[in-house]
């Protein structure tokens, strides 16, 4: 038991002392994150349609999710040119 407040103690102190080192940071950053996500999607969308469909669903749903995911990763680009997002992210310590 001892051991283990030791321990949380210990990484206490550190995260508190890391803080205070950092001043107040803002960075704009672009968040590219729709193809990943659209990919995703477009596989899991067409490994279920792939098995659904086709006499061998094991085959199917391979091709199915191969297919999905490059149509959601096109997509995904798509989106990303047509609608960029920037997001702020803020960090400030006391």
């Amino acid at each position: 038991m001892k051991k283990m407040i030791l321990i949380f103690g210990l990484a206490l102190g550190f995260t508190a002392f890391t803080a205070t080192e950092a001043g107040a940071q803002t960075k704009t950053k672009t968040v590219t994150s729709h193809k990943k996500k659209a990919a995703l999607i477009g596989a899991g969308a067409g490994a279920v349609t792939g098995a659904a469909v086709s006499h061998k669903h094991a085959k199917g749903a391979l091709i199915g999710g191969a297919v999905g995911a490059g149509a959601g990763y096109l997509y995904g680009k798509h989106r990303d040119k047509t609608h960029p997002t920037t997001k702020t992210v803020t960090k400030s310590s006391n």
